[in-house]
């Protein structure tokens, strides 16, 4: 269920972060304000669609679809990208795929910190969130 998702997060922990942007090929300036930039996430319901907004200093991001759906996305780092949310088990998947290449972000709850495994092409990040 998404439920256990719905709450506002704070980030407090990123583990290679640049590299995973690096592999993505996001810009040197670009990684400088996103390695510094601590997003608070809010991932909530409306009626059957998962919202999750992004908020930062450098940035504010919003995407709204249902679970299974395909949807455009534009990204942080200006990709415009075809996007799925899914739950597999009890994680919230978030897949993004554009010019033959795909990234995937795989949300779950432990010990009540959310945490967000993000991983292109063999590299791998890991974004600790605790609800705000």
């Amino acid at each position: 269920m998404v439920d256990a998702f719905c709450a506002t997060w704070k980030l407090i922990d990123s583990q290679n972060f640049d590299e995973y942007m690096k592999s993505l090929g996001v810009s040197f300036a670009t990684r400088q304000v996103g390695n510094v930039t601590k997003p608070t996430i809010a991932i909530s319901q409306d009626g059957d669609k998962v919202v999750v907004k992004t908020q930062s200093t450098f940035k504010n991001t919003e995407i709204s679809a249902k679970l299974g759906e395909e949807f455009e996305e534009t990204t942080a780092d200006d990709r415009n990208v075809k996007s799925t949310l899914t739950m597999e088990g009890d994680n919230l998947v978030h897949v993004q795929k554009w010019d033959g290449k795909e990234t995937k972000f795989i949300r779950e709850i432990k010990d009540g910190k959310m945490i967000m495994t993000l991983t292109f092409e063999g590299v791998q990040a890991v974004r600790t969130y605790e609800k705000a």
